[in-house]
């Protein structure tokens, strides 16, 4: 009797526990599930988040777009305009400081897009999404695609030396191709990290408190915000695209 009386505390207690793990999710959650092949996949919330994230680019893109071609010679550019013709160009300079006259022209497009995608992707928190980049997924998926570049333009423009500085000098051979193969790695973890780390850290302090105060809560962690959320991921953002050019920059030799 008196064992069936202990239980019942520990029970409950446990029950809670697990109601309150239940509540506090911070991996990906799973939403539509799908049988393709014989396998299931998952539409899950760093699919849905991305998909907002694109769709907003690409709005302001066409946003913009239209207003470069109404704007006149003599017209008065808006605060829109403005602010367009300014990240256009610290990505210009951005580009061709890091990859040269040359060749920075051809990568500011590409490193615009990028740098765009990374900034909405890390400021998600802000607007209540979870972060697709703390889904390692994406991190390790732009690492990949930086990775092929830099390879790309290695045997584009270093030819079959692209391959043999691994070698040079012998001794250190091992060390050289483990270098480069741990780019991807290095890079996609980097990002995963930091943004992951902000997303657990934001997400325990929410779950402690009661779902009252959650909603009046968020002015007071405003500077929690602001730097997991803002500082961070701006500079996790800006840390990336610079090793996607430095990288590739690399590969051009003289010619950058």
């Amino acid at each position: 009797m008196v064992s069936v009386l202990n239980a019942a505390p520990i029970t409950s207690g446990v029950a809670a526990a697990a109601a309150e793990e239940e509540e506090l999710q911070l991996g990906v959650n799973g939403l539509i599930k799908l049988d393709l092949f014989g396998h299931t996949a998952w539409i899950t919330t760093t699919h849905v988040n991305l998909l907002i994230i694109v769709v907003v680019i690409c709005i302001l893109a066409l946003i913009a777009n239209r207003k470069i071609k109404k704007a006149t010679e003599d017209s008065v550019p808006g605060p829109f305009l403005n602010i367009v013709e300014i990240i256009v160009e610290l990505i210009d300079n951005l580009t061709r400081n890091n990859m040269g006259e040359k060749h920075g022209a051809k990568f500011s497009n590409y490193i615009g897009t990028l740098f765009l995608y990374l900034i909405f992707a890390n400021l998600a928190g802000l607007f209540g999404l979870r972060a697709p980049t703390a889904d390692y997924g994406v991190p390790l998926g732009l690492a990949l695609i930086t990775f092929g570049i830099i390879h790309y333009n290695g045997f584009k423009y270093e030819k079959a030396g692209h391959i043999t500085k691994l070698f040079k000098p012998v001794i250190l051979t091992p060390i050289n191709i483990i270098g480069e193969v741990a780019t991807p790695m290095s890079m996609s973890l980097r990002l995963f990290g930091n943004v992951m780390s902000g997303t657990v850290m934001l997400g325990l302090l929410y779950g402690l408190l009661p779902k009252v105060l959650k909603l009046f809560i968020w002015p007071g962690f405003g500077f929690l915000h602001a730097y997991f959320d803002v500082f961070s991921g701006a500079i996790q953002s800006y840390v990336f695209v610079m090793l996607t050019m430095v990288f590739t920059a690399q590969c051009f030799g003289e010619e950058s």
